[in-house]
């Protein structure tokens, strides 16, 4: 089988290229440019291949357009978090030097933490950040290829094979890009504009599945046998995320840059309530970030996160509520916890020392 290139284009050269470019006033504006960037020439790939051509993206930016390139470049950490509080994310500098480090050595990178401190929103943010079109790979126990990767389309090869019943239809025929169902992994490998490949809770996956993504982790590409191998024309950036449900093979975490993240500061919470939730009264999210801060140090199976700190902030505003108390605690205590053992633990006697423990710290 012939192997398939979707471009033979350097893209780190294409890069090196193109101008500066910052966020201003909602439009992208170039800052400088060393040289003139010339117009890439659209060279076909294989014609089977849903007829993909290179091309380069351009944005209005007043009067003007902005040529950039499939990953928006950051010339350092500072610009990526700037960037990513801008699309309404909070990262500490830890987080942003991992980004940094995956958009610029173009390697995988590897979240974990515990569920509901942000790691999806990362990568959402990130693809913000950049310009870039989000292409979400949701894992579960028995994902396979066919979900993953791709499958071929029965219903309309036996389609074809009736209509050409009179004539001649050969094996390459039916087996060629136009019977591909093209899934998450393949459409990213396939690719030509700006993505973000989002792996999300893969240790949920089975390890077979892990076992497969080890060939699109170091080589950006997937082998089908009756096509060949299809090799990405560049590389978009990857996120993973975990919330260690189980250990992940060493194979996987060598090809990946890693970064745990932990659950913040009162402060960095209270900031990130304010950030995702702007209707939320200043007060209300300083004694709905303490109480939750206050649940955590209890002995609970599924102790709340950050997105349930948002979500209740949420839900006490709309019940027309800028401050808590043991009764309206008690009644919401539902969308800060999942698990009836621990919605039992904090009402028996603790949550009304919890509520006036929040409210002090709010004050103070």
């Amino acid at each position: 089988m012939t192997a398939l290139r979707l471009g033979e284009r350097n893209h780190r050269d294409e890069t090196a290229r193109l101008p500066r470019i910052v966020v201003r006033d909602g439009c992208l504006e170039a800052l400088s440019q060393r040289r003139r960037l010339p117009e890439l020439a659209a060279e076909p790939a294989e014609q089977a291949h849903r007829g993909l051509v290179g091309h380069a993206l351009t944005l209005p930016c007043r009067g003007a357009s902005v040529v950039y390139p499939p990953h928006m470049a950051f010339g350092n950490v500072d610009e990526l978090e700037s960037a990513l509080r801008a699309a309404d994310y909070l990262p500490d500098h830890g987080l942003a030097t991992a980004l940094f480090l995956a958009t610029t050595l173009e390697k995988p990178v590897l979240l974990e933490g515990e569920a509901g401190v942000g790691k999806t929103e990362a990568a959402k943010a990130l693809a913000r950040a950049q310009g870039a079109r989000l292409i979400r790979l949701q894992c579960y126990e028995g994902l396979d290829v066919a979900h993953a990767v791709y499958e071929w389309n029965y219903t309309r090869q036996l389609l074809h094979i009736r209509a050409a019943e009179d004539g001649h239809v050969t094996e390459d025929e039916l087996f060629g890009p136009a019977f591909l169902i093209r899934r998450p992994l393949l459409e990213a490998v396939e690719a030509e504009d700006a993505v973000v490949l989002l792996v999300d809770e893969i240790d949920r996956a089975d390890e077979e599945f892990e076992a497969f993504l080890l060939e699109i982790l170091s080589d950006f590409q997937i082998t089908i046998p009756e096509l060949g191998t299809i090799r990405g024309r560049r590389r978009p950036t990857v996120v993973l995320t975990s919330n260690r449900t189980r250990e992940l093979h060493d194979a996987l975490k060598r090809r990946c840059l890693f970064h745990w993240i932990d659950l913040p500061s009162f402060e960095r919470e209270v900031q990130i309530v304010q950030l995702k939730a702007p209707g939320v009264a200043a007060r209300l999210a300083r004694e709905a970030t303490a109480l939750v801060h206050g649940l955590r140090e209890l002995d609970l199976e599924k102790p709340p996160g950050v997105a349930e700190t948002i979500d209740w902030a949420r839900v006490l505003t709309a019940l027309g509520r800028d401050d808590v108390d043991e009764e309206v605690a008690d009644s919401t205590l539902g969308s800060l916890l999942k698990v009836r053992e621990d919605v039992d633990t904090v009402r028996d006697g603790r949550l009304g020392e919890l509520v006036a423990h929040a409210r002090a710290s709010a004050s103070g």
